[in-house]
This record gives structure tokens, sequence and C-alpha cells, in this order.
């Protein structure tokens, strides 16, 4: 039986993932299957990346190889790898991540930098991460403004209790409160006096999802996704029913799709919101929709 090192194995698991890629220049491309090759076999082999990328040039099993090539296999198939590895990362932060919630992006990173800022002179501001999801925003804001505590909602309780543990391995617990509360309806009687609520709700229009990428079609969320017609139902939802959640002053930071903030610039003003700021993300892309509720 011919042994092979762990960089046998992943030059194999390159090629197979390189084969099975998308779209993109072959450098985003070539950088996407190192990036996923490196991270599905170092958790094959229950070492980090950098624990990984050190053993290279040693021998492995072949019960190892075929657990590792097992995982790549599940990759191919269209699987994110987030839901393969059951983890990710967010603002520097490790997220526990599952198919009852979406998996974390680089582009929320500029909501919920955009939201920190609006409260990070604050004493002990009040926030409500509506639609929590993972947890992602709500943990993020908490770790990085000190005395910030934290009413994560959403309408999931699977989602909530990923998000509960996200808080746990994060060490924000004690900051932190998961509640079920689904954003089309008023909030309750316990939802109120908040400094700020941000929100990254569905937006994706009802009709496109058919054509959005079968990683995300067919794995993720289907209640995390549709934003009903038009993609903006929950954006109406949240400036007209949840604005009395604000206190005088307090801030609403929504995250939005693509060519989506001319018309939720339209929703919050409509319901008397002041409109403060659209910020870009790192592809040029107005991301976060910032609001005053000045009434």
């Amino acid at each position: 039986m011919v042994m092979k090192t762990y960089n046998d194995i992943y030059i194999d698991a390159r090629k197979a993932l390189k084969a099975a890629a998308g779209e993109g220049t072959p450098e985003e491309i070539n950088a996407a299957v190192s990036t996923e090759a490196r991270l599905l076999l170092a958790f094959a082999a229950e070492k980090t990346v950098s624990e990984f990328v050190r053993d290279m040039r040693l021998y492995t099993t072949p019960d190892y190889e075929k657990k590792a090539m097992a995982l790549i296999d599940r990759r191919v198939a269209g699987e994110p790898a987030a839901y393969i590895t059951g983890g990710w990362e967010f603002y520097g932060l490790p997220m526990i991540v599952t198919p009852d919630v979406l998996i974390p992006r680089v582009d929320t990173e500029v909501v919920a930098e955009s939201a920190m800022g609006l409260i990070k002179d604050m004493e002990n501001p009040r926030v409500l991460d509506l639609c929590t999801g993972s947890g992602c925003i709500g943990i993020s804001i908490a770790k990085n403004v000190e005395n910030a505590r934290l009413v994560m909602a959403d309408k999931s309780a699977a989602a909530l209790k990923v998000a509960r543990q996200n808080t746990i391995i994060n060490k924000v617990s004690a900051r932190c409160m998961c509640v079920e509360a689904d954003a089309l309806a008023a909030p309750g009687p316990m939802m109120s006096r908040f400094d700020l609520i941000i929100s990254n709700p569905p937006y994706i229009p009802a009709g496109d999802i058919a054509g959005l990428d079968a990683s995300v079609r067919e794995f993720e969320p289907m209640m995390a996704l549709d934003g009903g017609d038009d993609g903006l139902i929950f954006y109406r939802s949240i400036c007209e029913n949840w604005k009395k959640a604000l206190n005088p002053g307090g801030w609403l930071v929504f995250e939005c799709g693509i060519g989506q903030s001319d018309d939720i610039r339209a929703i919050g003003e409509t319901a008397g919101l002041e409109w403060v700021a659209s910020v870009k993300d790192t592809i040029d892309v107005e991301r976060a929709v910032i609001f005053k509720n000045n009434i």
C-alpha cells in the first residue's frame, strides 16, 4: 500500500475542488480552492489550519484519506464548507454555524462596524439584534462595545439555540439575552427602550431565490433568505412596527442587498425616521443603511 502525505491528499483535494469550481478569475478560484482544501483537510485531521500546514510533509493513514476525501466530496456536491465543519469566523470571532442559520459573510462586517461607531461612546447602550440568526452581529457588538447589553431576537427557535451557543464560546453570554420574536409582527411590551436596533433581515425577492447559487438555495435556511415579493417586506415591518421600540435619538441600522438602499431609505423616511447614511462594503455595494429616530 502506498502511503500518502498530507500534501499528497491536499493536492488531490485541490484538483477535485477546482474541477467543481464556479465562476471567477483563475486567481480567485485558486485562492478559494486552496483555502477550502486546507480548512476541510485540517478539520478531518482534527488540527488547526496552521498545524495542518506545518505537518503537510508527514505521512498519514488510509483512514484519514478516506475521511478527508469524503468531506471534499460533500463540498464538491455543493454543501458549504461552513456547514461541513460546523464553524466559521465573523469579525475575527469564532462562530458555530448549522443549516439552521445563514453563514456569516464578510459583507455584514461593515454593517456591524457601522453600528459600533454609533454607540461606542454611550454608557451601557441597549441594543436589539433583530433576525439575529447565528448571533454574529450582536456578539461582535458585545465584544467590541464595552458594557453594551444585547437582546438577540429571531423567529427561529433553532437559530436562537445556535446564537446562545455562540454567546457562550465568545464569553458574552452575561450581556446577551436570546428571545423569540417575529420581525413581521409588532414588538411585545418587553421589547422597548433600545438605543440601537440592528437587523440583517431576509431580503432576497421571492422570485429571485430559484436563481441563487445552489450552495445557498439548497443548503441555507429559506426562512432567512425570502424577503417577500420585492425583498422589502421585513424593512417595511421593522420601520413601521419596531420604531416604537427605539429610544428618542436611537439608531436603526439595516443590512441590505444590491440596489436596495434607495428603496429602504424611502421606507424609513415614510415611517418618520431620519435617513443618516448608506455605507458601502468592500466591493463598493451600499450594504448598510442608517436611520435615526428623532421623534
